[in-house]
């Protein structure tokens, strides 16, 4: 009597009538707790396999620098790669991308999904998606394995004392036409991934080394960094006798519990399509069987991998930038402002991410390195993972994509659909009817998203209480928090703000070269 997923997430999706109803009364915590569960319980806990060990032991739980695996890898002595279906070669990523990834014409997301959710995705992950690129293997340099704000203070403690001003609690800042932005790396000498022919003063400082490499990443730093201030401020008034420790370690939390609100009710909202209101209420699993704690799994990193979001070029008032005018261009951010940025970006369309065929080509090498990586680390393929997530496997290449060209080359090139690999499967896997991907997408990240979020430590009965973020106050900006909030509560006017492109509304002709900046 069990519906399947694909039946699940059809319900969630439509019958406005029906979640109209439940979204206004006491069924909206009912169901909002049954989808908590159900997710979550999908993910082990405590995490089971990684790289090295294809069955349980101690290394596996108690190493952190693993990532976790859902699945044990490919056993080394199969015949083949991919176990005992399909070729004996697997092709070569290049090709493989070529054919199937690299985009002819640039798809919208039908869901809506714009620029401003696409920065997000960027911004939010790097705190817990950090590969160790030096060491083969599935390793992690993220000491945390959840939302940390690491992306904002550092992920170690020096990186985090050079980022704060250890005054009241705040992080270091210039004013640049009385506006607050992250300060340069001449006055905070962190390490930041710049090329040389960035110039002194466009090179900012902030928490994640990789933040200077595109302005929409710059633009959250930078409102995180004054909504980290703006906090600051009102503890400072409510607790007058508090020291520059407890201020920063206090507004920290209230920064994670604000992170955590957001993309529950905004951004994974956005993601889903459902019509059931999510809510981010943490006492709604006191009374279940949860784990609090996290571990990142591979599978989790390497399906995050989203970069179809990102459009032919980005336009900003009026102007089109190039990739080449965009990349490590930190000064789009302080000549336009933070006001102008949020509202081209909530306005400018991202790209569909499943059904192939969608990235830019400047893009495809990274997702040639995460075929390889996943080849390195020998991830079960991609049918392996249905089954994991209760989901019916593909029988063929003609079941799983619509597209019967991209069929028949899937085919000639892995032999059998149970060869398929994961990574490819869930990018190319044929679309839900307007959505923004195919439904492996959702079964298998919704666990991951909602086991990471609801598992961090605020949310946890000791800690999810006034007192741990300085009192009702702090514990009221977190309840009441929202990306329009966030954003107006920190700029001098408030612009266009959503997760979603405004409704029966086309970007303009952009014919502006950009001004020199």
């Amino acid at each position: 009597m069990k519906p399947s997923p694909t039946t699940v997430q059809y319900i969630l999706s439509h019958f406005y009538w029906f979640w109209d109803m439940v979204n206004n009364s006491f069924l909206r915590d009912v169901f909002m707790r049954l989808v908590l569960t159900v997710r979550s319980h999908l993910i082990p806990s405590p995490p089971t396999y990684n790289t090295k060990y294809g069955y349980l032991n101690w290394e596996s739980y108690y190493n952190t620098s693993y990532y976790t695996r859902i699945l044990p890898p490919v056993p080394e002595d199969c015949p083949l790669p991919m176990g005992t279906k399909g070729k004996a070669v697997l092709p070569e990523p290049k090709v493989l991308v070529k054919r199937f990834f690299k985009r002819k014409k640039f798809r919208p997301d039908p869901q809506g999904t714009n620029l401003m959710f696409a920065f997000m995705a960027q911004h939010f992950t790097h705190q817990f998606f950090k590969t160790d690129k030096g060491v083969e293997g599935g390793f992690t340099k993220a000491l945390g394995h959840g939302v940390d704000a690491s992306n904002i203070y550092g992920d170690n403690l020096v990186r985090q004392l050079q980022l704060r001003l250890l005054v009241d609690g705040k992080l270091k800042y210039q004013l640049i036409n009385g506006e607050i932005f992250p300060p340069t790396t001449d006055e905070v000498p962190v390490y930041m991934q710049y090329p040389k022919s960035v110039p002194p003063e466009q090179r900012l400082a902030i928490g994640h080394e990789v933040f200077g490499l595109l302005p929409g990443l710059t633009m959250y730093a930078t409102i995180w960094l004054r909504e980290h201030n703006r906090v600051c401020d009102i503890l400072k008034a409510e607790h007058p006798t508090w020291d520059d420790e407890q201020l920063f370690q206090t507004t920290r939390l209230i920064i994670i519990g604000e992170i955590m609100k957001i993309i529950i009710e905004e951004y994974v909202q956005q993601l889903s399509g459902y019509r059931l209101k999510l809510k981010f209420d943490p006492a709604l699993l006191f009374e279940e069987q949860f784990q609090y704690g996290n571990r990142i799994a591979l599978e989790f990193n390497h399906l995050y991998h989203w970069h179809s979001l990102m459009p032919d070029s980005f336009l900003i008032n009026g102007t089109e930038f190039t990739y080449s005018q965009f990349l490590f261009n930190t000064s789009i951010l302080t000549h336009y402002g933070v006001e102008k940025l949020v509202e081209a970006f909530s306005r400018q369309p991202a790209g569909q991410i499943g059904g192939g065929r969608n990235s830019h080509e400047s893009l495809l090498i990274i997702s040639e390195k995460v075929i390889e990586e996943s080849r390195t680390t020998r991830m079960r393929p991609f049918n392996e993972y249905r089954k994991k997530f209760n989901l019916k496997p593909y029988a063929s290449f003609s079941e799983f994509t619509d597209d019967v060209k991209m069929a028949r080359g899937l085919e000639e090139l892995y032999g059998d659909i149970d060869a398929l690999e994961f990574y490819p499967g869930l990018l190319l896997e044929k679309t839900q009817p307007g959505s923004i991907f195919g439904p492996s997408m959702i079964e298998m990240g919704a666990p991951f998203s909602l086991k990471g979020l609801l598992g961090n430590p605020i949310c946890s009965p000791d800690y999810w209480k006034p007192s741990t973020f300085g009192g009702e106050t702090g514990f009221d900006i977190i309840k009441t928090s929202t990306l329009k909030k966030l954003v107006c509560l920190n700029t001098k006017w408030c612009p266009f703000v959503d997760f979603h492109v405004p409704p029966n509304e086309e970007p303009g002709e952009q014919t502006t070269p950009p001004p020199e900046l």
